[in-house]
């Protein structure tokens, strides 16, 4: 994985290191993100690499309980002060964090690319070993290569695929590639 430390260091020095507010790119994206999920409610939903919670705030509608995880105090602290209901903000890191019990979502955004191949194909394995059985997986990210990627973000996708997962929606752009996906 890309440094925590790189993290840590970019919210000390920007207060919207990913622009999340007010970006239009951003906006689309949840939009997008929101209106691809399949269902209405959801039980259960996990979401790594948090950020500032944005997205959190947008499934805590639509979810009764979501834990929210990143690795970065700062991010997490943004979320406990949305006071959320439902959202249980958690400090850690995938894969080695992965927290316990069922899901059925799992909402893996802008995260893929900053992990190492081992460390994707643990997540995805990790991911269909948390889901529920009419669970459903997001994934969504960015297409253009950059620096602190740990990997191709084109490729992001690609250890969510092998672990036999099945593609509902797939929504492809210059900039990002969304897709739902749920068990074969």
């Amino acid at each position: 994985m890309t440094d925590p430390a790189y993290f840590e260091d970019l919210y000390r020095t920007d207060p919207d290191p990913w622009r999340l507010e007010g970006s239009a790119y951003e906006d689309r994206k949840r939009a997008l993100t929101l209106a691809g999920l399949p269902r209405a409610r959801y039980r259960r939903a996990f979401e790594p690499a948090c950020a500032g919670g944005r997205i959190t705030e947008l499934l805590a509608a639509r979810c009764d309980a979501v834990v929210a995880m990143d690795p970065v105090a700062v991010a997490i602290d943004r979320v406990r002060a949305r006071a959320l209901p439902g959202v249980e903000p958690v400090r850690g890191a995938v894969p080695e964090d992965w927290p316990a019990g069922v899901f059925d979502l799992v909402v893996l955004s802008e995260l893929l690319y900053f992990l190492t191949r081992t460390q994707r194909r643990l997540v995805a394995d990790l991911t269909v070993a948390s889901l529920a059985s009419q669970g459903h997986v997001v994934a969504v990210h960015w297409r253009h290569d950059f620096d602190e990627a740990a990997s191709e973000p084109e490729s992001a996708h690609a250890d969510l695929h092998a672990t036999g997962l099945r593609t509902l929606v797939t929504h492809l752009e210059d900039d990002f590639r969304l897709e739902v996906l749920t068990r074969a």
